[in-house]
């Protein structure tokens, strides 16, 4: 894949394109209805910015890892879509970006409030829109870690190496997607030479065949539980 067709591909989805629509409908709002200053309106917009890998981490680790989910019937139609599809084929590109029932609700709640503080409903409208044109550079790079891309820039590079051993290798570190700041500061960050040992639920997250015996509720969802590396399984497992 090309750099032109990444960029062609991630523009044409739908989810992206959601962002950007919302991200200019928030800000002509706050600036016909209660624009804020300019210094709140850029300090709503930094906060935004800032909060961001912080609140994606804690959602990675706790949510979107959690083993809460699968346990109650009602949400693991909701966790399978979100995450566990897309550590089961980590470069299916349909899967790759988050669904926008349950992505909008938590960049909402993360920047609405922090903006609202900082200056009014003004603020918070900035802090919006921030958020929204932030997710989209996450999911972007996203894009460049899961595609078949091999970025130039080295930092790219790095970014999707760390990111490719939490898919590959290990899942219980490395939560990040463009900062790495809450794993460093939380202990999950590693290089994959610290971790000699492959994780045997990379790729399921923990909900094995004898999870869903217990909790069958994604397991019918999925056709049953597979394992191994996307590319070795069955095409039937794959399907």
């Amino acid at each position: 894949m090309t750099f032109g067709e990444l960029v062609a591909a991630f523009f044409q989805h739908y989810a992206i394109q959601a962002y950007l629509v919302l991200a200019a409908a928030a800000l002509l709002a706050a600036w016909r209805w209660q624009p804020p200053s300019l210094a709140g309106g850029l300090a709503s917009a930094a906060a935004a910015v800032l909060v961001y890998p912080l609140v994606w981490y804690l959602l990675h680790r706790f949510v979107l890892h959690g083993t809460w989910m699968w346990r109650v019937p009602f949400l693991a139609r909701t966790w399978k879509r979100i995450h566990y599809d897309h550590h089961q084929d980590p470069n299916h590109l349909e899967v790759l970006f988050g669904a926008l029932h349950t992505t909008l609700p938590a960049i909402a709640i993360a920047t609405l409030p922090v903006g609202w503080l900082i200056d009014g409903a003004g603020g918070g409208l900035v802090a919006l829109a921030a958020g929204l044109l932030t997710t989209c550079v996450y999911e972007f790079v996203h894009c460049v870690q899961h595609l078949g891309y091999k970025p130039r820039n080295r930092f790219l590079a790095e970014l999707k190496k760390r990111h490719m051993a939490h898919h590959f290798h290990d899942e219980t570190g490395n939560f990040g997607i463009v900062s790495f700041w809450p794993d460093r500061l939380f202990g999950t960050f590693y290089e994959r030479e610290d971790r000699p040992r492959k994780s045997p639920t990379v790729f399921n997250l923990g909900y094995t065949e004898e999870v869903a015996q217990r909790y069958p509720w994604v397991a019918r969802l999925s056709g049953g539980v597979v394992s191994g590396h996307p590319r070795r399984r069955p095409a039937r497992e794959r399907a």
